[in-house]
């Protein structure tokens, strides 16, 4: 039998040994609780990330996380959870995570998931989704649209359609023949009655008091119906929710947003009069965006008002310039019984007349627009559409026309939208991007404010062998 025995030396080697040892282990402990606390910190943020609103995207290319979750109760609360939860399950040992038999190495649990800033779309009057659909755009050729457009605007107003006052000036006219006053005849002894003017141009202005679009559509059964609830979308909703504004890094990463741009990116996605979408609630969507009226009738009357103030004033101030046209207006007020007693009228009916030509030219001029025509911002006598005995039967001279140079609807639309103030046209369009998604399942109470698109993160975690470790970081999509 042989005796087994240990040196002193060895002993303390072993001692020596060991330490050593267990200081490796001990070491790559903590080595690998911070890099697991690293890695499932960025797995749960970008897990959120992926979260994304899919209808939103699908309908509007946007990526926003809506933190109801489809739900009607939304809080960044709920988003903490979610980011709580995918921590904790990556930090749940898995076959790959146990060491030594069925020990776990590192014991880490969750301790801090707090998002301490988080940019919802609303932020910064609408800042954040119009930097997301400016990204979105940069992808396509605008620039010539861009131009166009602002050509238009400047065409427009270099004109003053936006700005004259044609109502004044045929008030002025008006007034001018109240102050001369008709002629009398004797009917009987001693009995006198004034001599009816009989303007034509009476007839037409007897119009100007009623709904445009039942003069200039053929069938105005034809506009859409719907009618919505404006008090439960984001333009008229109270207490809505707000973040922390447009973060740096969105700006860094893809600029400040453009208004041009982006009003360019809401004709690609909404629908008008004409070029209606199947997924839209409200059918004449830009119109809304002008107006923000809960009917689409109203919307589309409203709008065809301001073409037709738009093309009034225009058709006016051509037609004040048209020697030929002011000559037949003249030989039509030249064989009135008022004017042939009372010469001194002669002026003021013929302007009124040029007015009341002017306004069925106008009327016509919408009518061709709404069917899909041109119509150009100043007129030529080539352009020229009525003739005027037109202003005895406005309605009944006015025709189908598609054809036509110059601007069509959408461009008119597009100069309105640019000269509209630019908070309302971002809260309006929130309320279609909430119209539309709401219609899709699980969404009936989608809100806009209610959705982020990057967010900063204060996340902790302990180890059950001592050690703890907290970091902070922002992740979105930029």
């Amino acid at each position: 039998m042989r005796r087994g025995y240990i040196t002193v030396f060895l002993s303390l080697s072993l001692t020596l040994i060991l330490s050593l040892v267990f200081t490796v282990i001990e070491g790559a402990r903590i080595s690998a609780i911070r890099m697991k606390f690293e890695c499932v910190t960025d797995i749960g943020m970008n897990s959120v990330l992926a979260e994304y609103h899919r209808e939103l995207l699908k309908q509007y290319d946007l990526l926003f996380v809506d933190t109801s979750y489809c739900g009607s109760h939304p809080s960044i609360a709920n988003t903490e959870g979610h980011l709580r939860n995918f921590m904790q399950k990556n930090l749940e040992p898995g076959k790959g995570g146990r060491v030594f038999g069925s020990k776990d190495f590192l014991a880490m649990n969750v301790g801090l998931a707090k998002i301490l800033e988080y940019s919802v779309a609303s932020d910064g009057g609408g800042a954040v989704l119009k930097r997301q659909a400016t990204d979105y755009m940069n992808d396509y050729p605008l620039s010539a649209v861009l131009d166009k457009i602002t050509g238009n605007v400047g065409l427009l107003q270099g004109f003053g359609l936006d700005s004259t006052d044609v109502g004044a000036m045929r008030s002025g006219y008006e007034a001018e023949i109240e102050a001369i006053g008709l002629p009398e005849v004797e009917v009987e002894e001693g009995k006198y009655e004034e001599v009816p003017l009989n303007n034509p141009a009476d007839a037409v202005n007897g119009l100007r008091g009623s709904g445009v679009l039942n003069l200039v559509l053929e069938d105005p059964s034809v506009v859409s119906a719907v009618k919505v609830d404006l008090g439960t979308y984001f333009s008229h909703r109270p207490g809505r929710m707000q973040g922390t504004g447009l973060c740096a890094e969105a700006v860094e990463a893809g600029g400040d947003a453009n208004e041009l741009v982006f009003q360019t990116y809401l004709f690609e996605k909404c629908g008008y009069y004409g070029e209606e979408l199947d997924k839209s609630r409200m059918k004449y969507q830009i119109e809304y965006l002008l107006m923000g009226k809960d009917t689409d009738w109203q919307n589309l009357e409203q709008v065809a008002k301001r073409l037709l103030m738009w093309r009034e004033v225009a058709n006016v101030l051509y037609i004040l310039t048209d020697s030929a046209k002011i000559a037949e207006a003249q030989a039509m007020a030249a064989v009135l019984s008022a004017v042939i007693l009372m010469p001194a009228l002669m002026e003021p009916v013929k302007y009124l007349i040029l007015f009341a030509w002017a306004y069925v030219e106008s009327l016509q001029d919408v009518k061709t627009l709404l069917s899909g025509g041109r119509v150009p911002i100043w007129k030529t006598a080539a352009d020229w559409k009525t003739g005027i005995n037109c202003i005895k039967n406005a309605r009944g001279s006015l025709t189908q026309d598609e054809g036509g140079t110059g601007l069509n609807y959408k461009e008119y639309l597009q100069i309105m939208l640019f000269l509209q103030d630019a908070e309302t046209r971002t809260e309006r369009a929130m309320d279609v991007m909430e119209m539309d998604i709401r219609q899709t399942p699980g969404n009936a109470a989608f809100r806009m404010d209610a959705c982020f698109d990057s967010f900063l993160a204060n996340t902790s975690v302990s180890s059950r062998f001592g050690y703890s470790y907290e970091m902070t970081r922002r992740y979105g999509f930029y």
